[in-house]
């Protein structure tokens, strides 16, 4: 728990600066010692990969530092924010900078592989991510959350990776383990923006606090902890939602576009345009 004056004041947080550490020091060590053997004659990540990659950086260390992370301890709707910026913004950008080579390497091991095929099935990847919000947000588990630093690194980390599996299934560029086609991805995420409407609604039209830790710190801004409770209620149904729609629509525009252009599958070509750019094409 913190104080009014803790708010203002500017403070690193280990458990943040740790995520990002790893984060990026894998990714940019990866590029550099990997890459020239992964992407022969090729950049180890095109640009647009790279700067996926470090937004989804930036989301995650704005979400898991100062003030956020001091504001998550007050307010439990900036606790709500902080997990829908690392699961639908971080996570998604995240996957869409990492070249299709380093995710082949990274599955390579056996169990891993297999464990990754079962998990990012459809199906199983919306239990999966839903089953860790649904559990996340026992009263419990949200204030352990909150008062323990390490535990709190761990959700981090739980709310990537959980997030991850849930993208796989429309991000992903393998095509050993393939993304679904647009009409599926479409309504995969349709089910995706409405199981999480069930908690928010307990959140929303609740009337009475789930979260001790939350009962008394909304009052040093002013709020009343219902209220606040509420609001991250509607910040889960509508703000989730509107990510997640927003996708849906990017999704149907472009399946729209290369239908009628018939261009590759973008996902599964994006990392050879580099070499595909350079060939000038030669008559006959």
């Amino acid at each position: 728990m913190t104080d009014s004056a803790d708010l203002m004041r500017w403070a690193p947080h280990a458990d943040a600066w740790l995520l990002i550490v790893v984060l990026l020091g894998g990714y940019l060590y990866a590029l550099a010692a990997w890459g020239p053997t992964h992407a022969p004659g090729r950049a180890a990540a095109t640009r647009a990969q790279r700067w996926s990659f470090y937004a989804g950086i930036a989301t995650i260390w704005l979400a898991a530092d100062w003030p956020v992370k001091v504001l998550a301890e007050t307010l439990f709707s900036v606790h709500m924010a902080q997990h829908l910026l690392f699961s639908l913004v971080g996570a998604p950008l995240l996957l869409l900078g990492t070249p299709g080579w380093l995710l082949r390497r990274l599955l390579s091991p056996r169990p891993v592989r297999a464990l990754w095929a079962v998990a990012t099935r459809p199906l199983v990847a919306l239990v999966v991510f839903n089953a860790w919000v649904v559990m996340y947000h026992w009263p419990p588990v949200v204030n352990l959350s909150v008062t323990n630093e390490w535990f709190h690194l761990l959700a981090h980390a739980g709310w990537v990776v959980t997030a991850l599996i849930m993208w796989w299934p429309v991000l992903s560029p393998l095509p050993e383990l393939p993304h679904l086609s647009p009409p599926v991805r479409m309504l995969y995420l349709f089910g995706q923006s409405i199981v999480p409407t069930v908690p928010a609604s307990f959140l929303t039209f609740g009337e009475s606090l789930l979260y001790r830790s939350y009962e008394h710190a909304p009052m040093m801004v002013g709020i009343d902890p219902l209220t606040d409770q509420q609001v991250a209620g509607l910040l889960m149904k509508i703000g989730g939602g509107f990510l997640i729609w927003g996708v849906i629509m990017v999704i149907f525009f472009r399946w729209s576009a290369d239908s009628e252009s018939g261009a590759p599958d973008r996902l599964y070509w994006r990392d050879l345009e580099p070499g595909l750019d350079s060939i000038t094409p030669t008559r006959p």
